[in-house]
């Protein structure tokens, strides 16, 4: 797709969304007519898992009609861009709540657990804690913190940071607009949910590395790090992005 014909799509998704969010039904039975190739392309990360595919796409498309609802020209972005995380979203919860991949009580009210033990060490602390100081705080064993910290994880937003300071990288500009580079999309949101459950530490190696592209020494300079450790930590970083994507 060139550049124009995408400006083009982009302003007749954004003509339909406009009818929609005034009333007229048939806008978005257009606008997701139009774009279910999106929710398709979604939809088959998800397959094998119990569901039928044609299932998937149907509760994909719930998501895309909450981004119709709640997209805002203000936000600067296209609608293919920001329905994605809506519709893995919904998907994720159908497959979770409803479908195959149950979540037990348990694992939510440990979750819970978990979650503020978490927030209460970030108060004390001011620093996120790691999988094995939250075990020993909440009684769990460091594969039971994990999972239950996995499973109540919400949606990224477009808009939350990649680092932790004012310059760091958004998902948003991590994602590529053109929606013939979906597949980079996905990605992309899925490696950053993979990232948000790192240790902190390496989670600034990776902002300071691959985002900021300093040098291993560099990184470690800023860090308070030797260079053979930021070498080491990176290559437990890629082992755990490797496990988990």
């Amino acid at each position: 797709m060139s550049a124009t014909e995408e400006k083009q799509k982009g302003e007749h998704n954004l003509g339909l969304i406009r009818k929609y969010q005034s009333g007229d039904n048939k806008a978005l039975e257009m606008l997701i007519e139009e774009n279910i190739g999106l929710v398709k392309n979604i939809a088959k990360r998800f397959y094998g898992r119990g569901t039928e595919y044609e299932d998937i796409v149907q509760i994909g498309t719930i998501g895309m009609i909450k981004a119709a609802k709640s997209f805002d020209e203000s936000y600067n972005t296209v609608f293919s861009t920001y329905a994605v995380p809506l519709i893995i979203g919904e998907i994720r919860r159908f497959l979770r709540d409803d479908g195959i991949i149950k979540v037990s009580r348990d694992v939510r009210k440990k979750g819970s657990v978990i979650l503020h033990a978490k927030e209460e060490f970030q108060k004390t602390h001011q620093r996120d804690p790691k999988i094995s100081e939250l075990s020993e705080i909440c009684g769990y064993s460091e594969e039971e913190v994990v999972y239950a910290l996995d499973a109540s994880s919400p949606v990224s937003s477009l808009q939350e940071s990649i680092g932790n300071d004012d310059n760091s990288a958004t998902i948003e500009e991590m994602t590529a607009s053109d929606t013939n580079e979906i597949e980079t999309v996905i990605d992309n949101i899925a490696l950053r949910e993979a990232i948000s459950h790192l240790p902190k530490t390496q989670q600034q190696i990776v902002h300071l590395r691959f985002f900021k592209e300093l040098s291993q020494q560099e990184t470690a300079n800023i860090l308070g790090l030797t260079q053979v450790k930021v070498s080491r930590e990176e290559k437990k970083i890629f082992a755990f992005l490797r496990k988990e994507l």
